[in-house]
């Protein structure tokens, strides 16, 4: 289908929703847990992640925006036998069960690395760019999620003539998928017939691969075969892993807090995978081409360091100027052992130029760091053509944006404002306006899911 030869990798990173708030909801993510009951800043967080996009677009990077998903999602309160006004809904529920109330409020898209999983043109059968959003089965106020992430990511790449979105796995912990925070592609070029990478924490029909003991492994074997299959990939170019279940019990809920990887660089913690030598040689086999691989010992950054400073839930980008880049949070430049190794990285030459760092404090303390925040779309220029490009970073889009944050975001919210009315006919303005911005349609269907009285 496509006949270009020049592709671009975009980023896209989910915008922090108005009802962004500290609920804990994540067994298994520390920082979501450990900040549990603490007063989130929406507006704050918001222009911390708008501003990272900023920066990215500002050095060249082709730089999208993800729209947040409405909350509360009082369609979802109605199903689950919530009746009355949007009043009477909230009081309902907030009396019942309060954490069902922070569950349907949540701001959690806002972590778009697990909104579906994508495979490139370049990569599949038919010629066309795959989407699959992710079941997120583990979690509840995650799983209901994938309907809207899939009108969502359909708004953005609409034309079938380049895109196929496909419908999210059956909801089963057979086939837990979370997308591409357990994906990454390699190649030597972005146009390149690339190998995809699926890391898994346990197999839900082989009973002989160990599993984590203390913390949920989130990615099923069964459900990353899956995807392979509906998106067309080639046996030979697909790779599969299983994550340590020793690090998952350790906090790494999903492989990208332990590795990341950007065309022919792999930069990942020593006891990330499960027989790794085996692991390497796969991938190197699979890319017909050596493969860089930065293996971090565990002398010089232990597990816990890792989860602490998020050093491997950053960004590997190919700038412009030819540089890699690794986007990090100011939290691995706070914490010594990590800073320590970072900067005698970038001096040993060995395939990681410079440091980029950015102050996400808001979705750091609940539990997503820069790599997180983002999902990755490797594009020819066709299909740069042919999406909409309303989705776009521009010095324009970044000046509404942040005037559209100014109008409708809280500077605090507690548990407490959960239940008040009036932050969810906030949240449906600002996400109506936003809409507009972004070119999205009627993605939102207020009526239709019933969040209106």
């Amino acid at each position: 289908m496509n006949t270009s030869t020049h592709y671009i990798e975009a980023n896209f990173d989910g915008l922090v929703g108005p009802t962004h708030n500290y609920a804990g909801l994540s067994d298994g993510n520390l920082a979501s847990k450990s900040n549990k009951t603490k007063a989130s800043n929406p507006k704050l967080a918001a222009k911390e992640g708008l501003k990272k996009m900023k920066a990215l677009h500002d050095l060249g990077m082709t730089q999208g925006v993800i729209a947040p998903l409405a909350r509360p999602d009082i369609g979802t309160l109605r199903q689950l036998g919530f009746t009355g006004n949007t009043a009477s809904v909230l009081k309902q529920v907030a009396k019942h069960s309060p954490a069902l109330l922070a569950a349907c409020s949540s701001a959690s898209s806002m972590w778009t690395a697990n909104a579906a999983t994508i495979s490139p043109s370049r990569d599949t059968q038919d010629g066309k760019l795959h989407f699959t959003p992710a079941n997120l089965i583990n979690k509840f106020h995650r799983s209901i999620e994938h309907p809207q992430t899939g009108r969502i990511l359909s708004a953005m790449f609409r034309d079938p003539n380049y895109f196929t979105h496909h419908k999210a796995l059956p909801s089963s912990p057979y086939f837990g998928d979370e997308g591409a925070a357990n994906h990454t592609r390699f190649c030597h070029a972005y146009g390149d017939h690339g190998v995809e990478f699926f890391v898994f924490g346990e197999s839900a029909f082989n009973a002989a691969l160990t599993k984590p003991n203390r913390f949920p492994a989130r990615q099923t074997l069964e459900a990353s075969s899956a995807i392979a299959r509906k998106h067309g990939l080639s046996a030979n170019k697909v790779v599969f892993a299983q994550q340590n279940p020793q690090v998952i019990d350790a906090g790494v809920f999903h492989n990208d807090v332990i590795a990341v990887g950007n065309r022919d660089v792999l930069f990942c913690h020593e006891h990330a995978f499960v027989h790794k030598d085996s692991v390497y040689q796969d991938l190197t086999t699979a890319l017909e081409q050596p493969l860089n691989i930065i293996e971090v010992p565990n002398s010089a950054v232990s597990v816990a360091d890792a989860v602490t400073s998020y050093l491997f839930n950053s960004q590997l980008l190919s700038l412009p100027s030819g540089e890699t880049a690794l986007v990090i949070p100011r939290e691995c430049e706070e914490h010594q052992n990590v800073a320590d190794y970072l900067y005698s990285l970038i001096a040993s030459g060995s395939g990681i130029d410079k440091l980029l760092c950015f102050d996400l404090k808001q979705s750091m303390q609940n539990g997503g760091g820069p790599a997180c925040l983002r999902l990755r779309v490797v594009l020819s220029e066709q299909e740069q053509g042919a999406m909409n490009s309303s989705v776009l970073m521009t010095d324009t889009l970044f000046t509404e944006l942040n005037a559209w944050i100014d109008s409708h975001y809280r500077d605090s919210i507690t548990a407490d404002d959960l239940t008040d009315p009036s932050l969810l006919i906030e949240s449906q303005f600002a996400l109506d306006s936003l809409s507009k911005i972004l070119n999205l349609g009627s993605v939102y269907d207020f009526q239709k899911t019933g969040e209106k009285s």
